[in-house]
This record gives C-alpha cells, structure tokens and sequence, in this order.
C-alpha cells in the first residue's frame, strides 16, 4: 500500500483548496479511537461530501493502527473526497514527544514506513471562507506559501503545535507543562485578516472552549480517548458561512 499512497500524496500540495462540495465534513483527533472513523466514513462518505480529518490519528486510544491504515485505504479508494491533514501526532520523527504508544511500539522498519507516509499528509484545507488546521494559525504573508512550509520549522509547528488562549497578546509564553507554543486573540485576528477568512476549524486543544474569538474560532474533538462525547463539524456549501455557530456540530 506504502507506493500506492505516497503516489496519491505526492500529487497533493500541503495547502488543499475545496471550491465545490454538497458538505464538507470536518473531524477532529481521532486518536485511535477506530470506531469514530468507522462511524464518519459510513455515515459522510457519499457523493458530493468531502471529508477532512484534522489530525492526530494515533496515540492514546486503542487501535492507532487499525485506525491510521482504515483512512490510509480509504484515502486511497477516495483520494478527492478524503482528506487527512497532518497534527503534531504525525510529526514523532521530526519532534519527538511522550507519551507516544504507537510510535514507541513499532518496528524500526515499520517506523519509517509510517512517518514517511504520515509527513506527506497536506497542513491546511480552505474552503471558500473556512480554514482548518491541526493547532494554530501559521504567520505567514498569505496562504499560498503553506506549500513551502519545511516540516520542523517554526511555521509548522504553529500549525501543528500551536494553542489559543481567549486573552489579549499575539505570541503569549509556551505551556509550562506541554511546551506547546501559546497564541492569543491578536494573533488570531491580525491573521484571520491577513487570509480574508471568517473561520477556523481546528483540533489539537482539548481544554479549548468549543467557541473562541467571537464564535469565530471552533475546536472540536472526535476521540473517546480524551471525552465521551464526539463532535464533527457540517459544512454545507449551499449556506453562507459569517461564524462558527453556522456549521452543524454533530455527535457521532
């Protein structure tokens, strides 16, 4: 499968650009929560819908493998209707972190095989006035330049890293307890600006408020590793889009 996919991802730029969609689904961490994907792709999977998974497919929960190859042969199958965006999970081999149960139990070999198909995953998906990420923002002077972004650069790890707080400032100081680069509400809104976009839909934070910024930043979270329930976020094309609350947020 190993050729298959990275000749798909290969063809993919890290910026993916939605113009035309009956619905756009949007799925926070899955971490190795099986079922959850299981659901999505039964239930979301038809034509028309593009499905956009946010990231962190591995790690916490039970079945990090058997989720990770279920997107991987999905994608696959589907590679224009499925879209698996990379979170600080996927990056293990380019900025280790603990705990990591699926990278820490793998095969040297099947290590490699895994991290270079995971760094191949695209970082944003835009669709006509939504952005959606794994962490935070990326500073950056327009979203075009998301296809140069080097993976490990600071720029990567805003997207893949980054954290919003509902506080005053741009760059705040860093987690004290997960080192992850903390990002406040000018920041937020200098950028949101700067791309001409009304909303972010975004994963990666699971003590973030639903809503932020206005109700103009969501976080949403579709793994049983972290809180019983299960959101997606709806986006349906044929509706104008001014704040998050206009999305349907679904519990799976």
């Amino acid at each position: 499968m190993m050729k298959k996919i990275l000749e798909v991802l290969k063809n993919e730029p890290r910026l993916i650009e939605v113009s035309k969609a009956n619905l756009v689904v949007f799925v926070g961490d899955t971490h190795g929560d099986f079922e959850a994907s299981k659901i999505v792709v039964k239930n979301y999977l038809k034509s028309g819908n593009i499905l956009v998974f946010l990231g962190d497919y591995v790690d916490r929960g039970p079945n990090s493998r058997e989720n990770l190859d279920f997107l991987l042969q999905n994608k696959l199958k589907y590679p224009e209707q499925i879209y698996l965006l990379q979170g600080n999970h996927e990056g293990h081999r380019i900025l280790p972190f603990y705990p990591a149960d699926f990278w820490e139990n793998l095969s040297s070999v099947d290590y490699q095989y895994y991290a270079e198909i995971v760094e191949k995953f695209p970082l944003i998906v835009v669709a006509k006035n939504v952005i959606s990420l794994h962490g935070a923002l990326p500073d950056l002077e327009n979203l075009k330049q998301v296809n140069k972004i080097s993976l490990g650069s600071e720029i990567w790890k805003q997207i893949t890293w980054g954290d919003f707080q509902e506080v005053a400032g741009k760059k705040l100081d860093f987690d004290s307890f997960t080192g992850r680069p903390q990002f406040g509400k000018d920041w937020f809104y200098n950028l949101m600006n700067r791309f001409n976009k009304e909303v972010l839909i975004r994963a990666h934070q699971p003590d973030a408020p639903l809503y932020l910024f206005n109700n103009r930043c969501l976080t949403i979270f579709t793994s049983s590793a972290y809180r019983p329930e299960r959101n997606i976020a709806i986006y349906d094309f044929k509706k104008e889009i001014k704040d998050a609350r206009d999305l349907k947020i679904v519990r799976i």
